[in-house]
């Protein structure tokens, strides 16, 4: 056997460096030939962790982040419906600087309240004044209704590019949406929209889309009816007819 180390034979004079390097060379030889081919130890070690640290995360100042509330919060928005319409033009955090606001328009107790998700894009003074509201206006009269009887309603006060509904219901647009409802006490709801509406309300609604009831602030129903946006079936007129059939079975006998 050759020697592993650098102690030389009794006698004998010091290795040279490139006698020591083979010397070396043939001891690692013999124990790769022995099946030997790395270094083990009996404690498991994690090279990886050596040799990439976790990264120190910061941890925040307090555990408890705030949410800012919409538009000064609950107890901030009006009571009374004849001062929510001109808070809803003035109220911070409900439209980005500058944006063009509708108001909504009604009667209290109206038979019939109609949300859309936000205004038309030609709406001037008035909500749902274009194209939308002309088949809202002919369905209402198919119906009975006149736009008199009904409280017209928008999730938003102005019109935005893209919306982010889940966003918005994270920031109290929902609890909001609901409040105004509160106020209106309308004796049916037909929500127009079915994504972002849907979304703000969350659990408000019932699961069964044949009856749904929304909980207003006070907690009493209100039956409600999901559809699609009045954009949308205007673009596709075999939308009306589904429309028509759901408001006929909806609509006590």
């Amino acid at each position: 056997m050759v020697p592993t180390n650098s102690q030389t034979p009794a006698g004998a004079g010091p290795l040279s460096a490139a006698t020591l390097a083979q010397a070396v060379d043939a001891a690692l030889a013999w124990w790769r030939e022995a099946g030997v081919d790395g270094d083990w130890l009996d404690v498991p070690q994690d090279w990886l962790t050596k040799a990439h640290p976790a990264p120190k995360v910061a941890q925040p100042a307090t555990e408890v982040i705030e949410k800012i509330a919409l538009a000064g919060g609950h107890t901030a928005w009006p009571t009374d419906l004849g001062d929510f319409s001109a808070w809803w033009m003035d109220a911070t955090g409900l439209a980005p600087p500058g944006a063009r606001r509708i108001p909504p328009a009604g009667p209290a107790n109206a038979a019939l309240m109609v949300v859309v998700p936000m205004p038309e894009a030609a709406d001037a003074d008035t909500l749902l004044s274009d194209q939308a509201g002309r088949l809202l206006d002919g369905f209402l009269a198919a119906a009975g209704l006149t736009r008199a009887q009904v409280y017209c309603a928008a999730a938003l006060p102005a019109r935005i590019t893209a919306p982010d509904w889940a966003a918005l219901a994270d920031s109290g647009l929902g609890d909001l949406l609901v409040h105004h409802i509160g106020l209106v006490c309308p004796q049916r709801l037909m929500l127009f929209g079915q994504n972002g509406i849907s979304t703000l309300l969350g659990n408000g609604l019932t699961n069964n889309p044949t009856n749904l009831q929304l909980m207003n602030h006070e907690g009493a129903g209100v039956p409600a009816l999901t559809v699609y946006d009045l954009e949308a079936i205007a673009a596709r007129p075999a939308l009306k007819a589904g429309l028509w059939s759901r408001w006929l079975d909806w609509m006590p006998a």
